[in-house]
């Protein structure tokens, strides 16, 4: 019992200690900021791997959601006068509605059709987003009311640091609890193989349907916590290229791997840091490296690394 407490425990606990650490080696404002971007897109990417990594379901459209739930905190407050944190909540109550009524007809579709009509359902809210600028601000954007708790007001990267690195650590252990219960055992059943699980009794549209309204709810957090972090949200939150970044975040960091999903995110927010110094051929660089740790890394960073020590302990 004890050694499956510390196994459920491990990935929130790992993360957790790297914010915490993070926080005490980091030296300026600048690096705290992109550390709190990091936090933001591994929330989202936690989400999206229970959905791919876990119930074997693709989607190229999340960044939908994503976006969403950024313009629910910019649109929410200036339209209806709602506090941001209760903008959050709804951001998120409406996208989980949305998923819900939506991935019942998309969720019964397999392989690449699944894949086409998530991608066709991004497409269609980044085009409701761009066009609806009476709504959006448009093309340009639109400011976001900044938060405030009991009269303060919440502003600094150091902040939002903490407050980003906490909405990451409890989306992590919500995960990790999820995988460990019923719902996670029936998840993982019906990624290896749907017959098989409805044989063994798994309803398999309901728990298709579970964990596609949760993933959604996990982007339309992020995608809050995003917008009230740079005060301003644009159309680009729900674009189709942030949806291929949220795959590749979770193929990166390793399908079905929470602790993966912080490494896959890290990589792609970082990296392109890293790379602006070459300029002219920091995209190539960046799609080299992502090639070669594919190619090495076959099954995703983390669950071939653990594999690897395994193979070695005498």
């Amino acid at each position: 019992m004890r050694a499956l407490l510390a196994h459920r425990l491990a990935a929130p606990v790992a993360i957790a200690l790297i914010v915490v650490a993070l926080a005490f080696v980091l030296p300026s404002n600048f690096y705290l900021r992109v550390a709190a971007l990091v936090w933001i897109s591994a929330l989202a990417v936690i989400g999206l791997n229970l959905l791919m990594g876990f119930a074997g379901q693709v989607s190229l459209g999340h960044a939908g959601f994503f976006g969403l739930g950024a313009y629910a905190v910019a649109v929410l407050p200036a339209q209806f006068s709602l506090h941001p944190l209760l903008a959050l909540l709804a951001g998120a109550l409406v996208c989980g509605l949305i998923a819900f009524v939506v991935g019942r007809p998309i969720l019964r579709l397999k392989g690449h059709y699944l894949a086409v009509a998530t991608l066709g359902f991004g497409i269609l809210i980044a085009m409701a987003i761009a066009n609806e600028s009476w709504l959006t601000g448009g093309p340009d954007g639109m400011p976001v009311s900044r938060l405030t708790l009991f009269g303060w007001r919440v502003r600094g990267a150091s902040t939002w640091y903490w407050i980003t690195g906490a909405l990451l650590v409890l989306g992590a252990w919500l995960a990790v609890n999820l995988v460990a219960s019923p719902t996670g055992r029936a998840l993982r059943a019906l990624h290896d193989s749907e017959v098989a699980a409805r044989v063994a009794g798994v309803d398999v549209a309901h728990y298709k349907l579970i964990v596609f309204v949760i993933s959604a709810v996990y982007a339309s957090v992020a995608g809050s916590a995003l917008a009230l972090v740079n005060g301003f949200v644009t159309p680009d939150s729900a674009n189709f290229i942030h949806s291929i970044e949220l795959v590749t975040m979770v193929v990166l960091g390793g399908m079905g791997s929470v602790f993966g999903s912080l490494v896959g995110a890290a990589i792609l927010v970082v990296l392109p840091q890293v790379l602006t110094t070459f300029h002219d051929y920091e995209h190539l660089l960046l799609g080299l490296m992502m090639m070669v740790i594919m190619i090495v890394l076959r099954s995703g960073i983390v669950p071939s690394l653990a594999a690897l020590i395994r193979r070695t302990r005498p």
